[in-house]
């Protein structure tokens, strides 16, 4: 791993920050949890893609740039330098899309991916049910095949824009008398079929970021199926392994959100300083940010050298979704009271970020993509070789 840019990486920076400055909306985007909201942030993901930035990873024939691992990393710090809009196809773009680049065939690559990049399909997690939340080798949802389809019957929860998305992602039990891990296909769907039933289910902020899907004898083509049938398990640890170790959340949103702080804990350092707790708190918050950013482009540099991602994606998924919640609750601290009477903390002065939004947002960081206990269960087990208890 070299601690230096390139003269290459260097312009390719310059590139992104030129088409970011002109193209970034002036004024944030709607909540995505909106319906007007939703399909504002899907003309961005077209704006993204017309300008080849909406998958920089991606082959150049599929719609990106072919761009390695370092340059994305360079890409998300300028996109989130930017103050530009949270990407609503993140789901897509950072975590089914390498699962199908590696599992799937050259026709649902053919089919999916392009509908993905330019933000005409956006895409659903569904992999939570009642009684098989962060235990997913407990899901009951099957899908039984007839003919060339299969028949889902079932529910899902917890399925992240599911209230407005195209398609949904997810594992079914397509061998009925199995259990856990086997007998798991992960299947593609759109959520337009007959059969479907989606409830939102509202955050803390009342907006329905998350649903309820409920199928009833919905037909599926089997050619949606990724991966082999009941080899689903393998596919969707390849996705976890997406959301976990490195796509979903970079480091570029931890430092942009430790600079902000660092911004707010001066512009009211004088009631700040009254509890040294929060100066700590602040100091602790920037130097986890740039660990965490040096960590991710260890682990970058090793992949790129022939590296795969492995159980540590569970000790970066602990320590985004921690210094996420230490970052925000150190604002709330800052900011007092009058943090619980406004939305938008730059309207009160501060900088220009909703701490709020953001504060009520980072308490879901331990739970979703697998709940940290979980995955303190998996390090202890697949790391430290610790037995079961």
């Amino acid at each position: 791993m070299k601690l230096e840019y390139t003269e290459r990486q260097q312009a390719f920076r310059k590139e992104i920050r030129d088409w970011l400055a002109a193209n970034v909306p002036r004024q944030p985007l709607p909540s995505f949890d909106t319906k007007q909201g939703f399909e504002a942030h899907r003309q961005w993901e077209r704006k993204l893609f017309e300008g080849r930035w909406s998958a920089v990873t991606w082959p150049k024939d599929k719609g990106g740039r072919g761009c390695d691992l370092i340059e994305w990393l360079i890409f998300e710090e300028e996109y989130w330098a930017a103050s530009a809009p949270l990407r609503v196809n993140q789901n897509g773009i950072f975590l089914l899309a390498p699962t199908l680049m590696e599992y799937g065939t050259e026709e649902q690559k053919a089919r999916f991916l392009p509908k993905m990049a330019d933000g005409s399909e956006i895409w659903a997690q569904g992999w939570s049910e009642p009684g098989a939340g962060s235990d997913m080798a407990a899901i009951k949802t099957k899908a039984i095949k007839d003919g060339d389809h299969y028949v889902i019957n079932g529910q899902k929860t917890w399925s992240t824009r599911a209230v407005y998305a195209d398609w949904l992602f997810g594992l079914f039990r397509t061998d009925p008398a199995s259990e856990r891990h086997k007998g798991l296909s992960f299947i593609l769907l759109p959520l337009n079929l007959p059969g479907i039933t989606i409830r939102p289910i509202k955050q803390l902020n009342g907006l329905p970021g998350f649903a309820e899907i409920f199928f009833d004898d919905v037909r599926v083509p089997v050619a949606n199926r990724l991966g082999e049938e009941g080899a689903g398990w393998n596919v969707a640890m390849a996705t976890a392994g997406f959301e976990r170790g490195l796509m979903l959340r970079s480091p570029g949103r931890f430092q942009q959100t430790a600079k902000l702080l660092v911004d707010l804990y001066q512009q009211h350092r004088a009631r700040a300083d009254t509890d040294p707790a929060v100066r700590d708190a602040v100091l602790k918050s920037w130097m986890d940010a740039e660990a965490y950013t040096l960590a991710t482009y260890a682990t970058a540099s090793r992949l790129l050298k022939g590296g795969r991602i492995g159980v540590e994606a569970s000790t970066n998924k602990i320590f985004w979704s921690e210094l996420d919640l230490l970052m925000h609750e150190t604002a709330m601290s800052i900011l007092g009271a009058h943090a619980e009477l406004v939305s938008r903390a730059g309207e009160t002065g501060a900088a220009q970020h909703d701490w709020l939004d953001g504060f009520l947002f980072a308490q879901a960081g331990p739970i979703y993509a697998g709940t940290n206990e979980i995955q303190r269960n998996i390090i202890a087990e697949r790391m430290l070789g610790l037995p079961r208890a």
